[in-house]
């Protein structure tokens, strides 16, 4: 997509940040104009990765996710501060390229699974026909068909007769009732499946065979938190010295189908090809998303307490997002054309408080501003995801139909940015707050409630609300 598209698709869910949208277009434009460039200076242009500063709750998170879905590109989004819970060294950081990888093969065999999934429904279909209508037993090789009395079909000797064509071909020749019995079992097989079509053997029961598919106590095998090994995974390698065992079960037909279709969609997806397009999406396309970088951000020229840590975690980040190879188990991964998206709100410290050579990795610097009262109107109307819309489906869900009035709407927009200026500001969050306080009663009391059309504008969004915003001590708890 152009810069322009992209941002007028993110237009469609975020309200205003223009300057963060036109950052991460670019940025993302860039990955494909690499692509296209000549090979020999492919490998030097580098991603230019972005910090957004700004506020809780003004869209840091959301810009990225939906970029990345609007790309098709393997996403991940990490607390920057998770990776200090163990101590000084903090936790392995290589392990969110691990994660990125996993994402990507899940996204890439979801894409090949829905190329294939006719076919597999239509294997699954047989199968399920074999199930219906066992196939008769194949007699044993060798076995001599019984003679009747005043047979003549077969010679003397009791051998079957065979058919010479006028090409030269040879046919054995079908007795009679085997071609008419075939005939009604095909006949019934067809009929069958109609009926499978048409949904009317949904509750038939069924026995088939399914592999086992967990050990729980090799699930248990897995290494402690913070030593994940890079490539060893004792509780797979058990598994496949384990011989499968193959186990009976009865089920509704709807759900053998379900079964049918994973085992026929294992068996023509290749995950050879699968895992080569994953790993190199993840190196070309791949966005992680690095949230809460203030966190580990320490005062400069203090070197004991916390900030060690902090420190530390800087200090791991910085190889993976500079750019190194690092190995996960369906092979090495180099992180040099990884797009990092870092993001924080830096109310105590500062960007500059990072360490030199992880600011200078982050080369492109967006702030985002602070929403209005005006910004809370337009995210309750404007966007496609919209808190208004979303409550009205589920109203609709208990056939009733909920309207905001144009003051009503402003009215909760004013709230919600009054207690955000009295209390702490957690941006656009606090209209789920608000809008879950003035729809409390009525989503409680829906299935009962005496009209099916609920109209909220100016005068009754304040009656509700007007009791919990003037009392200080109310309001610190809920909202």
């Amino acid at each position: 997509m152009p810069p322009k598209k992209i941002v007028a698709e993110l237009d469609r869910y975020i309200v205003g940040q223009e300057a963060a949208k036109k950052a991460v277009a670019i940025a993302v434009r860039n990955r494909w104009r690499r692509s296209q460039a000549p090979e020999e200076i492919r490998d030097e242009i580098m991603p230019n990765n972005i910090i957004m500063i700004g506020p809780t709750g003004v869209g840091k998170t959301e810009i990225a996710r939906r970029l990345a879905r609007l790309a098709g590109a393997p996403f991940l989004k990490v607390e920057a501060s998770k990776f200090t819970e163990v101590g000084y060294v903090g936790r392995d950081v290589e392990s969110m390229v691990r994660e990125l990888v996993d994402v990507s093969i899940n996204m890439v065999r979801s894409e090949r699974e829905d190329d294939v999934y006719p076919m597999a429904e239509q294997r699954a279909e047989e199968r399920l026909l074999d199930l219906l209508l066992p196939p008769l037993p194949s007699p044993p090789p060798g076995a001599t068909p019984i003679q009747g009395a005043g047979s003549t079909e077969q010679g003397a000797a009791g051998r079957p007769l065979f058919v010479v064509s006028s090409k030269g071909d040879v046919q054995p020749k079908i007795p009679e009732a085997e071609t008419e019995a075939s005939e009604r079992r095909r006949r019934t097989r067809e009929k069958l499946r109609q009926q499978l079509k048409d949904g009317q053997l949904e509750e038939r029961d069924v026995e088939i065979e399914v592999q086992q598919q967990s050990f729980p106590l090799l699930e248990m095998m897995q290494p402690p938190q913070g030593m994940e090994g890079p490539d060893i995974n004792f509780g797979e390698a058990l598994q496949e010295l384990i011989p499968k065992k193959k186990k009976r079960r009865t089920v509704h037909l709807h759900e053998a189908r379900r079964i049918l279709i994973d085992e026929e969609l294992k068996k023509l997806v290749d995950m050879d090809d699968v895992v080569n397009e994953a790993l190199d999406r993840v190196e070309n396309h791949g966005v992680i998303f690095i949230d809460e970088i203030d966190k580990i951000t320490g005062q400069r020229g203090q070197s004991t307490g916390p900030d060690v840590s902090r420190e530390g975690v800087q200090r791991d980040l910085l190889p993976i997002v500079e750019g190194s190879t690092v190995q996960t188990r369906y092979g090495y991964v180099r992180t040099d054309h990884v797009l990092f998206i870092a993001a924080g709100a830096f109310h105590i410290a500062k960007p500059s408080d990072l360490i030199p050579e992880l600011q200078g990795r982050f080369p492109i610097r967006v702030e985002l501003s602070s929403l209005t009262e005006e910004d809370f109107v337009r995210i309750m109307t404007e966007p496609e995801n919209a808190l208004t819309k979303q409550y009205a489906a589920l109203c609709a869900a208990d056939g009733a139909t909920l309207e905001f009035r144009p003051d009503g709407i402003k009215e909760i927009a004013r709230i919600a940015a009054k207690v955000n200026e009295r209390m702490e500001n957690i941006g656009a969050r606090r209209l789920h707050t608000v809008m879950t306080t003035l729809l409390e009663d009525v989503m409680f009391e829906l299935p009962d409630y005496p009209t099916k059309h609920i109209v909220f504008d100016g005068p009754a969004v304040r009656e509700r609300l007007m009791r919990i915003v003037e009392d200080e001590d109310l309001r610190k708890y809920i909202l």
